[in-house]
């Protein structure tokens, strides 16, 4: 699991099936001290995150099976959830 920050969104005209109808947004990923960590990757959502809130990422496999169905995907990053305020 890792935090990150939602910095805007990906579109491609040319996707692989398993993206076909999915969000996917650009996100910056965060430390344990809150501060910026690497270079913005680009997740899969699957739970309606939006520019700005902090999210949940995860790079296991079973979430983007879970989220896209048990079919063969070049997905690593998923977003599986939130965080509150």
């Amino acid at each position: 699991m890792q935090l990150g920050t939602v910095v805007g969104s990906a579109n491609g005209t040319l996707k692989h099936a398993s993206l076909q109808g999915r969000k996917m947004l650009v996100v910056q990923p965060q430390g344990a001290d809150g501060r910026l960590d690497g270079m913005p990757l680009v997740a899969v959502d699957g739970v309606g995150a939006g520019p700005g809130q902090s999210v949940m990422l995860s790079s296991d496999g079973r979430a983007a099976r879970a989220l896209l169905g048990d079919v063969v995907t070049p997905v690593r990053w998923t977003i599986v959830g939130i965080q509150d305020a």
